[in-house]
């Protein structure tokens, strides 16, 4: 039983992390624009790739997670208003991966 919940954990987390990898990599380029970055990004995608993400869906997917997060990092970092429609614009786009990815 431990065995088995520890292999769904282990197969989870290759298939979550490139995406961490490559919304974080593409939130610090956005912040930064640094250079080194970019190997970020390209090594997430083909983590990501290997780890069985669906060329159709994986793009999509670090995207919209993307947009979402810059939305925060305007609000946080850059002191931009954070109103009613970008905050149902986030959960119009996180339903609309719910549904992609289901």
């Amino acid at each position: 039983m431990i065995q088995a919940t520890s292999d769904i954990l282990s197969i989870m987390f290759s298939y979550i992390w490139p995406i961490l990898l490559i919304v974080t990599a593409n939130t610090v380029y956005q912040i930064c624009a640094i250079g080194i970055v970019i190997t970020g990004l390209e090594v997430g995608f083909i983590c990501a790739y290997k780890a069985g993400w669906k060329v159709n869906t994986l793009a999509l997917v670090a995207n919209t997670l993307l947009a979402a997060v810059l939305i925060f990092v305007g609000f946080f970092l850059y002191k931009e208003q954070l109103s009613i429609s970008k905050i149902a614009g986030i959960v119009i786009c996180l339903v609309g991966l719910y549904f992609i990815n289901k």
